[in-house]
């Protein structure tokens, strides 16, 4: 009998240890999410700029380049209606399915209307189904696991995991349907490219996670997912009792938070400069030939995502293993100055490939694909120093009755970023690409230098000491 309860014991053990299944449903259904996403903009400044003749819709770079930071920043910036929405109206699952049919409605009109008007449709639907799909689904993740679970963190490693896979996968697979599959020559020479098929693969990728999440939902999610948010809270307050103000270290904690952010759209705008100008600077003077094959433009951008699935642990593990030496774990300030520090050092290996090869695209100079690369790493490193760091600072020391409010503020530093992203991408076809990559490196070094020497009084400011002892 004793034994039969020690079985009994270790097999309870053990299925608390495993992460619950729908957790694996979402990796699938945001994984698919992701490949849409990620596939069409890795082509999206090509298609943009390619002649009509092409298969593109013959914008001038600089049109493009600020189109796409339109697009992207308005991706970030729509979460804030869709999550605000589906708080009143709906439950997280069924915006989920209304946002993941809106984008791929989107993705299939930029396939089938190949035409200004058919982009800006396809556009304007897939930030309208980003609002509603992106917010909601990491906060379905979230809700698989109680509050103080200690299996949440792991989780939503595993969830992050799914948002890499897919932005691996997707520019290869745009890349060989654009530029091989799909692509051809004209009698007189002149190469056609698929750009409509990788647009219709992105849809096709949307709709199979949507199958995928709503024909398993009720098996592996149960009722989760189901209830507005509004539906489901109680009451905190009595009737006449009055929210109480921020104290003092709330506030002094969201000044941080603020500060962060501000430095942080910063970061964003140079290292989201791998969808506009580090696309066209690929095309047209890296050398991208391989034992006789050219490498798609769009392959380039599975480099951050195949960096990040490689170093992720190893950067999570060099924290884990600072914060047990004597001096402890670096501070949260200072980590952020590294990520802007390492922005800039790969801002700065791109300035000799602009030495040889100048900013004239009939310049038939070309570099190796090595400075690409490198630069990717050292941004992705930047990437890993900085926004997880930045979205554990919120979720630590936002006050709890602006925690929301926090979060979105946080995020619309990324939209921000984005659009500002766009707009200086823009400017390489005035000044030229190596003013923009110097003053984009020099702007960040800079920037990661100050926070580096504001860490330690923003690091009093922020009161950890007092949040550990109050949990």
């Amino acid at each position: 009998m004793e034994g039969t309860i020690n079985e009994n014991q270790d097999m309870l053990a053990k299925k608390k240890q495993k992460h619950p299944k729908g957790l694996f449903l979402l990796f699938i259904t945001e994984m698919w999410e992701r490949y849409s996403y990620y596939g069409m903009r890795s082509i999206l400044v090509l298609y943009l700029t390619a002649e009509l003749i092409s298969g593109g819709l013959g914008f001038s770079e600089s049109s493009a380049l600020m189109l796409y930071g339109i697009y992207t920043g308005l991706v970030y910036f729509t979460p804030l209606i869709g999550g605000f929405l589906t708080d009143k109206l709906m439950g997280l699952r069924t915006a989920i399915t209304i946002g993941g049919i809106t984008m791929a409605v989107g993705d299939f009109t930029l396939f089938a209307v190949q035409a200004e008007w058919g982009l800006y449709l396809g556009l304007l639907l897939l930030i309208m189904g980003n609002g509603f799909f992106k917010p909601n689904i990491s906060t379905l993740v979230g809700e698989l696991y109680s509050k103080n679970d200690p299996r949440k963190d792991s989780g939503f490693t595993i969830f992050y995991m799914g948002i890499n896979l897919g932005a691996l996968i997707s520019p290869i697979v745009a890349g060989l349907i654009y530029a091989n599959w799909f692509a051809s020559t004209t009698p007189t020479g002149i190469e056609v490219f698929g750009f409509k098929y990788a647009f219709l693969a992105s849809s096709i990728g949307m709709i199979i996670g949507q199958l995928t999440f709503n024909l398993l939902s009720k098996k592996y999610l149960g009722d989760i997912g189901k209830m507005p948010a509004n539906d489901k809270a109680k009451p905190s307050l009595e009737v006449n009792e009055k929210p109480k103000p921020l104290t003092r270290q709330e506030k002094r904690r969201t000044t941080v938070i603020l500060i962060l952010a501000c430095f942080t759209v910063a970061f964003w705008a140079g290292f989201e400069q791998a969808g506009a100008s580090f696309t066209l600077y690929t095309r047209d003077f890296i050398d991208r030939t391989v034992f006789g094959y050219e490498v798609p433009v769009s392959f380039f951008q599975s480099l951050n995502p195949l960096f990040i699935l490689i170093l992720a642990p190893v950067v999570s593990m060099l924290w884990l293993k600072l914060s047990k030496t004597k001096r402890g774990d670096f501070s949260i300030p200072t980590k952020m100055s590294f990520g802007l520090i390492l922005l800039g050092l790969g801002f700065m290996v791109l300035v000799p490939a602009v030495l040889a090869t100048g900013s004239d695209a009939s310049n038939t100079v070309k570099v190796s694909m090595v400075f690409m690369v490198v630069t990717y790493l050292l941004h992705t490193l930047g990437e890993l120093s900085l926004s997880p760091i930045g979205l554990s600072l919120v979720s630590k020391m936002a006050p709890v009755k602006i925690a929301s409010l926090l979060m979105g503020v946080w995020f619309l530093s990324n939209a921000a970023a984005n659009y500002v992203a766009g707009h200086v991408a823009s400017l390489t076809q005035e000044f030229g690409y190596l003013e923009i990559f110097v003053y984009l490196g020099l702007a960040a070094l800079v920037l990661g230098l100050i926070l580096l020497a504001l860490s330690k009084p923003l690091q009093k400011l922020m009161h950890l000491d007092e949040i550990e002892e109050a949990k």
